[in-house]
């Protein structure tokens, strides 16, 4: 059973890490090769191709032209603890791990990654900004999807075929990064929960800070409960959250927060 997570923008380089416990990214030969690629643009060039400020791009032209190999707790942070948006802040693994947690986690969680592919949640990274859905153009296409080709896919099935429980994927992640898994190449069942809470006229939607939000607090509950069945994710009811059976599927199952 694998959960599967996107990156976040806002990033944490700052706190003291919760855990000494590391490893290295393992497609780290391909962000080298986009960082060189980066590395060609300039700073207007960076903002019009991520849409972002002339100050964001310049920090972010740095981060390129500081990107260096090897990996150490000295320059990288574990990827779970350098995230640290809507979703992270539901995820809460600071707080909530310990060593134990840990190495579950590292069994059942990937971070679908523009720069570094996929990711295990203590895979040391450096700070960056890369969304996955941008049109930068390599050797292998206009995009990164075209990129990555099918080697996230690849390294998916093979995490799963070696992590705990049946072979299921929950799908947390964002439509964005989500497209740069080919779940139809993959012999599993794929299950994308769906949160749910009122807008203002009253009415059941999906909105984006709560639901951003809880799916990281599921991920949390996934990895510290050792949910080990599509069964159990139904009994998830964190946050005010509660299974809305009379609006599920089997594979989107509803959570609603009234």
């Amino acid at each position: 059973m694998l959960a599967l997570l996107s990156p976040a923008k806002s990033l944490d380089a700052t706190s003291p890490l919760t855990t000494r416990k590391h490893s290295q990214p393992r497609q780290l030969d391909d962000s080298q090769r986009l960082i060189e690629v980066m590395r060609t643009k300039s700073v207007p060039e960076v903002a019009a191709l991520m849409d972002i400020s002339d100050e964001l791009a310049a920090l972010n032209v740095d981060r390129y032209a500081s990107f260096e190999t090897p990996f150490t707790t000295s320059n990288a942070r574990p990827a779970a603890l350098l995230f640290n948006g809507d979703a992270y802040q539901g995820l809460d693994a600071r707080q909530r791990f310990d060593e134990r947690d840990w190495t579950e986690a590292q069994k059942t969680l990937r971070i679908l990654s523009g720069l570094y592919g996929l990711l295990r949640p203590l895979d040391l990274i450096q700070p960056y900004r890369l969304e996955m859905g941008i049109g930068l153009h390599t050797d292998a296409g206009r995009n990164l999807y075209d990129y990555w080709g099918s080697r996230i896919t690849d390294l998916v099935r093979d995490d799963l075929a070696a992590s705990p429980g049946p072979e299921v994927i929950v799908n947390l992640a964002s439509t964005e990064y989500s497209t740069a898994v080919d779940f139809d190449a993959i012999d599993a069942r794929v299950i994308s929960p769906r949160f749910e809470n009122r807008d203002r006229s009253g009415n059941w939607k999906v909105i984006s800070f709560p639901a951003k939000r809880a799916r990281g607090t599921m991920v949390g509950w996934l990895v510290t409960e050792r949910v080990r069945s599509a069964r159990a994710i139904t009994e998830f009811a964190e946050d005010g959250y509660r299974y809305a059976k009379d609006v599920s599927t089997p594979d989107v199952p509803v959570f609603r927060r009234d």
